[in-house]
């Protein structure tokens, strides 16, 4: 579904990805592990459309069956292609409420029936964003905020779901929420995602397939379950 090639993310004089390949297949969970400034959310980002200085080859496979070159492409593009972001930082509209920040991540569907049904489900998934469809967002709790975004994404009905860094400042308990939302739309709903993640433990917990980067290289890639084995994840990410 999504494949990088040789891709390459400068910020001026900073080289902040350096030739990463990475592979997605449909069906997929994905994630991208490393340390702040590895280089993860700019991946992600150029994936999205939101960075102008990559460079090398994006290719994504959307649900006509067509590959495009992603590279080049404006972020409008993205959600028609069958993509989707969940950032870092959550960035819903606190000024709005849950129900209308639902309703923005619909913005280019006009199927207001299914739309409704689709706002259904998400409130299926966070009953607790139901309880609060009517508060602002920006008097949510941050686990909260981070249900929002998700839902938010999703109401695109996206193929490629990605999530940046989704348990970032989050109490342990509600990592363990998120992640098995996480887990559950991939096995229960098909979605294919590409996970940002710093919770390495989390992360390869449900991921098929990870890549560990460090400063703007993949240094490691494999399954999840065998990247829970490896002596060097152990040390450097999941305390030994």
């Amino acid at each position: 579904m999504l494949e990088l090639r040789d891709m390459h993310v400068r910020y001026g004089g900073i080289h902040a990805v350096q030739g990463v390949n990475i592979t997605v297949n449909k069906g997929e969970i994905v994630t991208l592990i490393g340390a702040n400034g590895a280089g993860k959310s700019s991946t992600v980002r150029a994936v999205a459309g939101l960075v102008k200085g990559a460079s090398g080859s994006i290719m994504y496979t959307g649900r006509d069956g067509a590959a495009t070159e992603l590279i080049g492409q404006p972020p409008e593009r993205m959600v028609p292609l069958g993509l989707a972001l969940s950032p870092e930082g959550r960035r819903i509209l606190p000024h709005l409420t849950v129900s209308e920040n639902l309703d923005l991540g619909a913005y280019s569907r006009s199927d207001r029936k299914a739309i409704a049904e689709d706002k259904e489900w998400i409130y299926g998934l966070f009953p607790r964003l139901k309880e609060r469809h009517w508060q602002k967002g920006g008097t949510l709790s941050g686990g909260e905020q981070q249900m929002l975004a998700v839902g938010r994404a999703l109401m695109s009905r996206p193929d490629l779901l990605m999530l940046d860094e989704p348990s970032l400042g989050l109490a342990p308990i509600l990592v363990q929420e998120i992640f098995e939302i996480i887990r559950r739309l991939n096995t229960e709903d098909g979605k294919t995602i590409l996970l940002i993640e710093q919770n390495a433990y989390a992360a390869l917990n449900i991921a098929h397939k990870a890549y560990i980067l460090e400063v703007g290289n993949i240094v490691l890639e494999g399954s999840g379950k065998d990247l829970l084995q490896n002596h060097k994840v152990k040390e450097a990410y999941l305390g030994g």
